[in-house]
């Protein structure tokens, strides 16, 4: 594709995510930064700024061939159509292959039961996942099943328009019936398997949340996400005093109620169809082992 600019002072980077449909501007820079884009046939920088007449040469390459073992497994398909399927993952599972799991994650589910029906524009990593919840949390996540839902989708995360809600049970008590927390969230500087709130080579996070109900010593907590950071709601709850449930990484060491992982479940999932732009809103009921923590606490008064 080539494209000849007309104005100056822009951005290449947030030229061609404006220009060309259906392209993000984290997949124009990553794009650039494997030499798909030239400008004036030269290799070009994500930031440079273009005049007018300037020739702008785009090449999308084809999705790399997928080296994953498709391995059968049941999956919770809540809700699916041509473009779009929504899984309600169990706790336990990874979503897509890492070290240790490399046959035993939703993407190998996903590859055995739909096949060539998923997106490709992740690569051979995660075909189709649009987004990603952490191992030991339950609940919906979204999957592509062509490139055209997945630009559409991933748009919708960009601009805050998909809206992701989570329960979570959490330690202490709120004075507060609701509240935002408003911090900034980057890698933790000296673990670099965590996250932490820092100024420092973060990205701004934004999470809501309100009291469901009020146990003694215990919250259970609605949690919408304003931003989609790794770990977001694990770091901001902690962060305020309140870490979630059986998170040993960023709350309590010891096991509590029996929770030796987070006790945190996405529960509904709200985004525009990619096609026709119609709300479509899915739920997922809490899962066995939310409930019975709660009927731990119902017990304790």
């Amino acid at each position: 594709m080539t494209l000849h600019v007309e104005t100056a002072g822009e951005r290449l980077d947030a030229y061609l995510a404006r220009t060309v449909e259906n392209l993000t501007r984290s997949a124009v820079q990553k794009l650039i930064d494997e030499g798909c884009v030239l400008r004036n046939g030269k290799a070009a920088k994500k930031n440079e700024k273009l005049n007018p007449g300037d020739e702008i040469t785009l090449t999308i390459p084809e999705p790399k061939e997928v080296d994953i073992a498709p391995t059968e497994m049941a999956l919770d398909i809540v809700y699916e159509d041509e473009d779009v399927l929504v899984i309600n993952k169990p706790k336990g599972l990874v979503v897509h292959p890492a070290a240790g799991h490399s046959d035993d994650t939703l993407v190998n589910g996903l590859l055995f039961a739909k096949g060539d029906q998923l997106s490709g524009i992740n690569g051979e990593l995660r075909p189709g996942i649009v987004h990603r919840i952490d191992k030991d949390t339950s609940g919906l996540l979204a999957v592509a099943k062509n490139d055209f839902a997945h630009r559409m989708l991933a748009s919708q995360l960009k601009d805050h328009t998909m809206a992701r809600t989570y329960e979570a049970i959490v330690c202490g008590s709120f004075r507060e019936d609701g509240g935002t927390v408003n911090a900034p969230i980057g890698r933790h500087p000296s673990d670099r398997k965590k996250m932490c709130v820092t100024e420092r080579n973060s990205k701004n996070a934004v999470t809501h949340w309100e009291v469901v109900a009020r146990y003694r010593g215990y919250t259970h907590v609605r949690c919408r996400l304003e931003t989609g950071r790794t770990h977001q709601i694990r770091v901001h709850m902690a962060h305020i005093g309140h870490p979630i449930l059986g998170d040993a990484v960023y709350g309590h060491k010891k096991p509590e109620l029996g929770q030796s992982s987070q006790c945190l479940h996405a529960g509904a999932l709200c985004f525009q169809h990619p096609r026709d732009q119609r709300p479509v809103m899915v739920f997922a009921p809490l899962p066995e082992y939310f409930t019975q923590v709660i009927e731990k606490l119902e017990r304790m008064g």
